[in-house]
């Protein structure tokens, strides 16, 4: 059973930035840090509390990433071991990869 509602903020930096999901009922958050070289940005860090793993919670997180490749025009270059799984499970990204 997934988060009914992951709502994803965008802190962006233009050197870095997070996406922040704020976990329903707690205070806790769930993270996908990137860093911008070179109009690549490096998907370096995903953390999901031990609490909330295994909802859906990541995922989100890089799709939003991936939505603002697709909007913005940048390519991720998926230094994170989750954003590399996600990128091998859907091959239809391999254009946004850097």
């Amino acid at each position: 059973m997934g988060i009914a509602q992951i709502e994803i903020e965008r802190r962006d930096r233009v050197t870095h930035g997070d996406y922040v999901a704020k976990l329903d009922k707690t205070d806790s958050m769930a993270k996908l840090s990137w860093t911008d070289r070179g109009g690549v940005r490096h998907a370096e860090h995903t953390f999901v509390p031990p609490e909330a793993r295994g909802k859906g919670v990541a995922e989100e997180l890089v799709k939003a990433l991936v939505a603002d490749a697709r909007q913005q025009g940048f390519k991720i270059a998926p230094d994170c071991s989750y954003v590399e799984r996600y990128f091998d499970r859907h091959k239809d990204l391999a254009d946004l990869r850097a």
